[in-house]
């Protein structure tokens, strides 16, 4: 996960201001993540796996301003971001570290996390999941906003230039365009929709789901019971 890290503290300073011209509809794809979470007080416990600047973090603190939010990642220049962000808020903590390996720091009413989970390996993604079953608390929600393939070559090369002619057609600079291009060509590991979809219910989570697609970009969810 080495390449990961050095590839997302070379964007840090830039990656928010890049959203809006890399994610279509990406207004509607992070408020349905914030949507999905449908937690019954102020304060859940939450958890943002792969919390990068903290982009979904401080959606997910607008729905919950009392909530106590943990923000993992494994840039510390993404978190340094985000440290800016919620700087004088008492109820964030920063967990810098791979996922992959690191301890998820406690038990969790929500665990979100928003495009990140696809730069895992398939056996890597499963086993993940496995641990947030774990990691949530009883009816704690899981919802993960983030890319899947298409359930074929041809939907899926369909998807892909879809993504690359929004891109394209953006204010980014040509230089940029290449550079977000580049990433996903050669960080993004995507499995298909269907294949998340069992990996949630193998792993015990009822209630699952897709909330939100569009081509390439999904919300999916479930709940620990």
């Amino acid at each position: 996960m080495e390449h990961i890290r050095t590839a997302f503290n070379a964007i840090a300073s830039e990656y928010d201001a890049q959203r809006q011209h890399v994610i279509p509809e990406l207004d509607a794809f992070y408020g349905t993540a914030v949507w999905a979470t449908d937690w019954p007080s102020d304060h859940p416990r939450i958890l943002d796996i792969g919390a990068g600047t903290g982009l979904l973090s401080a959606l997910l603190l607008q729905r919950y301003p009392e909530a106590s939010l943990t923000a993992l990642d494994i840039s510390d220049q993404m978190l340094n971001v985000a440290k800016k962000r919620f700087a004088g808020n008492p109820n964030v903590r920063y967990i810098p570290g791979d996922y992959v390996t690191t301890d998820l720091g406690g038990r969790y009413d929500l665990i979100c996390s928003a495009l990140s989970i696809h730069h895992l390996i398939d056996k890597d993604k499963r086993n993940l999941y496995q641990r947030i079953y774990e990691t949530l608390n009883p009816k704690g929600v899981f919802v993960n906003a983030d890319q899947a393939a298409g359930e074929t070559p041809v939907l899926d090369r369909h998807y892909m230039q879809y993504w690359g002619e929004f891109v394209r057609s953006g204010p980014l600079s040509g230089d940029e365009q290449k550079e977000i291009l580049k990433r996903r060509d050669t960080l993004d590991l995507n499995a298909k929709l269907s294949v998340q979809l069992q990996w949630l219910r193998d792993c015990g989570f009822s209630d699952v789901d897709v909330v939100y697609r569009n081509r390439i970009f999904v919300v999916l969810t479930g709940r620990k019971e």
